[in-house]
């Protein structure tokens, strides 16, 4: 989780300074060409800032799917051993149980024989 909150917060950090400079190159007190220049030069940067995002994007996707995936795997260990423990302490109920019965006849169950 704690990956997905760095993701995000890294993510809106790139978003908030993108509309801080945008804010700021559109209310600063230049002259229209030169502001013109530099809105062009932030253009030409931007392919190059939507790859570090893209790179930041996938980087962050994939520590959040190795993260998952050591979850999920430590999940099917865990239930793997609850199932084992529990088709063993079954197991040993049921020899308890049987040994109980050949030990005491009047456990088990009484037989009619006059069932038609």
């Amino acid at each position: 989780m704690s990956n997905n909150r760095s993701g995000s917060f890294l993510g809106g950090l790139l978003v908030g300074t993108v509309i801080g400079t945008l804010t700021g190159i559109l209310l600063a007190p230049r002259a229209g060409r030169e502001t013109r220049q530099f809105l062009k030069k932030s253009a030409d940067a931007l392919p190059e800032l939507a790859e570090d995002l893209s790179s930041s994007v996938q980087l962050q996707a994939d520590r959040l799917s190795e993260s998952a995936l050591r979850n999920w795997d430590g999940t099917l260990v865990r239930l793997r051993d609850a199932i084992a423990a529990g088709f063993e302490a079954s197991q040993q109920d049921h020899q308890a149980l049987e040994a109980e019965t050949k030990h005491s006849p009047e456990l088990e169950p009484p037989v009619h024989d006059n069932l038609r």
